[in-house]
């Protein structure tokens, strides 16, 4: 199935699982939306991060989408560059360099329209890997 980014646009449930070296594993529950706005599709994700021994807090985020000749580029909501992934196809693997720090993502889109973004991230004190599924609220 070939995927354009007006398909992932509406809401979406988001189950995420934190996986951090040496600890517990957290999770994150919560919504996301993309809308239409300024030709692309903002993207705002809230909920409730459970890290376990802390109280539950609230978290949130927000990204700008974007279709760049068949490709989503996402972009920071500052409108800083973060990465950009194929949806058409099953997966896709993507990279962003925040010095001195390695973030790499997989997409997964083989049960469309469910979905799932797995990041490993890796730098002098970071290593941990974050699995976030989405499906249609």
């Amino acid at each position: 199935m070939a995927r354009k980014l007006a398909d992932f646009a509406g809401e979406w449930t988001v189950a995420r699982r934190i996986r951090a070296a040496g600890q517990p594993e957290a999770a994150f529950t919560g919504r996301a939306w993309l809308r239409p706005e300024g030709g692309g599709l903002a993207y705002r994700e809230e909920g409730e991060l459970l890290i376990p021994g802390a109280r539950p807090m609230r978290a949130e985020r927000a990204y700008a989408w974007a279709e760049e000749g068949g490709a989503i580029a996402v972009h920071f909501s500052d409108g800083r560059f973060f990465h950009r992934f194929s949806p058409d196809q099953t997966a896709a693997e993507a990279q962003h360099w925040c010095d001195p720090d390695d973030y790499r993502v997989r997409y997964d889109f083989s049960v469309w329209p469910a979905w799932r973004a797995e990041w490993r991230v890796r730098g002098p004190r970071k290593d941990y890997t974050m699995i976030s599924d989405y499906r249609r609220a």
